[in-house]
């Protein structure tokens, strides 16, 4: 049996979970979220709880059974606290700036990078001195703030020998040395 699976998922107050036709949609504070589950999967939600099932013990609902269980998990945490994702610039000259919905990325190439962001995901800059400039993403769509924290970082992932680009708060960057560490 699945041990993530069998976990039930506790509801917190303010958040309502309806479930119609293989369609999970949890509303909450943050936001609205919907997603499908799989027909051999059985969601069920009372007495503030929300109970993931599985009708067969093939290894293909094995699998299902966790997934829809941390995706269900995921929608209930995201309407009610939010997840949020810090990114970090490193290098000299890299700077960030937001105009609305829109971010622009100075990353060391000859033109600046605009990026348009979805409405869901709200994102704030900060550029202090002698600091690296810093983007925080919020959403309360865990998948779609990972999906865009992944392109922002895919413009200028982080090098080896110096560290410069852009990372996570907190990444560890495994550092190599270069052609003159050997004299």
């Amino acid at each position: 049996m699945s041990r993530i699976g069998k976990l039930p998922i506790s509801v917190p107050s303010g958040v309502n979970v309806s479930i119609n036709d293989n369609v999970v949609t949890v509303k909450g504070p943050k936001g609205t979220l919907t997603q499908y589950v799989d027909p051999r999967i059985v969601v069920d939600a009372k007495d503030g709880e929300v109970h993931v099932s599985r009708q067969q013990e093939t290894r293909e609902e094995r699998a299902l059974h966790g997934l829809y269980r941390s995706l269900v998990n995921n929608m209930v945490v995201g309407v009610s606290e939010g997840y949020k994702k810090t990114l970090e610039l490193i290098g000299v000259g890299y700077r960030a700036a937001n105009n609305g919905q829109i971010l622009e990325l100075s990353l060391g190439f000859t033109h600046p990078i605009y990026l348009q962001l979805p409405e869901e995901v709200k994102v704030e800059t900060k550029m202090e001195r002698n600091k690296a400039p810093i983007i925080i993403l919020e959403s309360a769509d865990k998948q779609l703030l990972g999906q865009v924290c992944a392109k922002i970082r895919s413009f200028r992932k982080p090098e080896p020998y110096k560290g410069k680009g852009i990372r996570f708060e907190g990444e560890y960057i495994r550092r190599k040395s270069g052609k003159t560490a050997g004299k």
